[in-house]
């Protein structure tokens, strides 16, 4: 739901842009440089065995959600060339938005799209919280709390599109699915898509996203149930809505819901309840909408109002559900050269309005390793994506942690401890500063580091 709570173009060529003509042993040629203004195609591409039919890839990012995207960006940047496979026709356009906080856009900033996107949204200013009767428990402004703070919902279809958009032509291939993958004798990584297409990779990225096939490959379990599932969607009002540019929570007994304005027109809405299983999938977008209806009824009109105001393309439902990297005991974010990404490894509840920042974090810093590494063979380029993880986990992981258990907070069903939470922990104790200290990432602007 990319929101914070308490405690709290393109081608279809199987070719990638970046292939060089002249090839040579790792660490001695430009195959990893990203194309210049004037691209030209390859004469020829390489096999690994005449007999596996593998197609010659330097670097493969597989997904191209906003972790694949942000990341074959933050390579781009810093000259490296890569090919992001997506397993859909065009990108995953529908859905809502989400919230990103200062870490978020400072990245953004440093891969380079960030004041594009700002003058699309609108940019919070505080937050504030009530209950499911209108009574207000307390409100925030962001600025007062760190002046520093920058906090925009942003749409998901121009985030993608935006990043997509800075890519050289045919760095992402569509109708991708990937089928397999195993490791080859020589140390690459073998892929075949569904269609029968065989790649032949020297380092993978894996930004396949919360059912990762990659992280299961790499011996990942499935992410867990939080125990609530998430109503979402992106409300439209065609003449301007009367929505002041603040986070609206509303807590209730075993559910919740946020009000987000993202722009003059459009406003983002969740609803949050408990389920004790996933249920089964649903997608009839007037089924839902009668659910969020229903749990909700009793609760302030403006949310009824935005949700009649939903159209049908934008609003879905999802099993929260997350990943906890136990230390010693889950695998390492890295097998060889191969890695993962934000959600593929890392997934989290939404409750800190944290998913997407970490995964843009992930990019920059992945990006910047492979650049100083990517010149000096493979065992620098393992060693890098080793240091990848290292450096990653103690962020992530007590993260993962507190955003699930802030979930499980403010979705407590006893009304007797739903009464002090109300009256006592949000009202007095909270403090807004120390709980967004984890949106503090340092990240300067990506320069190209090969020669």
């Amino acid at each position: 739901m990319g929101v914070v709570s308490f405690s709290l173009v393109l081608h279809s060529s199987l070719v990638s842009p970046y292939h060089s003509q002249t090839r040579n042993p790792l660490g001695q040629s430009n195959w990893f440089r990203a194309p210049t203004t004037t691209r030209t195609k390859p004469t020829s591409l390489s096999i690994i065995r005449a007999q596996s039919g593998a197609r010659k890839e330097e670097i493969v990012i597989v997904g191209a959600g906003i972790a694949g995207l942000a990341t074959a960006l933050s390579l781009h940047r810093l000259g490296i060339g890569s090919l992001v496979l997506e397993q859909a026709e065009s990108l995953r356009t529908s859905g809502t938005s989400l919230t990103l906080f200062k870490n978020g856009w400072r990245v953004l900033d440093a891969i380079g799209v960030g004041d594009d996107l700002r003058t699309q949204f609108l940019e919070i200013q505080g937050m504030v919280v009530t209950t499911a009767e209108g009574n207000e428990l307390r409100s925030f402004k962001f600025k007062e709390e760190d002046e520093s703070q920058e906090v925009r919902a942003v749409e998901r279809r121009i985030l993608l599109e935006t990043l997509a958009n800075q890519l050289p032509q045919g760095a992402v291939r569509f109708s991708s699915k990937l089928a397999k993958i195993e490791k080859s004798e020589d140390g690459e990584t073998l892929l075949q898509l569904v269609d029968g297409t065989q790649l032949s990779a020297k380092i993978v990225i894996g930004c396949d996203g919360i059912r990762s096939p990659i992280a299961k490959w790499m011996g990942f379990p499935e992410p867990k149930y939080a125990g609530h599932c998430g109503l979402r969607g992106l409300a439209f009002f065609p003449g301007g809505h009367k929505f002041e540019p603040k986070l609206n929570q509303i807590y209730g007994r075993g559910q919740r819901a946020g009000i987000v304005p993202i722009s003059p027109t459009k406003v983002y809405w969740f609803v949050c309840f408990n389920r004790p299983s996933p249920g089964p999938k649903i997608t009839d977008p007037a089924v839902l909408k009668k659910l969020a209806r229903e749990l909700v009824t009793n609760w302030p009109s403006d949310l009824l109002d935005i949700i009649d105001h939903t159209p049908d393309d934008t609003i879905s439902r999802t099993p929260l559900v997350d990943r906890w990297l136990w230390p010693s005991i889950s695998p390492p974010a890295s097998a060889g050269r191969v890695v993962l990404v934000g959600d593929a490894w890392h997934p989290m509840t939404p409750n800190l309005g944290q998913g997407a920042c970490c995964a843009l974090e992930d990019s920059v810093i992945l990006a910047r390793k492979l650049a100083a590494a990517i010149q000096s063979g493979p065992a620098a380029i393992e060693d890098a994506l080793s240091s990848y993880g290292s450096e990653r986990w103690p962020r992530i992981f007590p993260l993962t942690i507190r955003a699930n258990l802030i979930g499980s907070l403010l979705q407590w069903e006893n009304p007797v401890v739903c009464s002090v939470r109300n009256n006592v922990i949000i009202p007095k104790l909270v403090k807004l500063g120390p709980m967004l200290e984890h949106t503090n990432f340092d990240c300067q602007p990506l320069q190209n580091q090969v020669v």
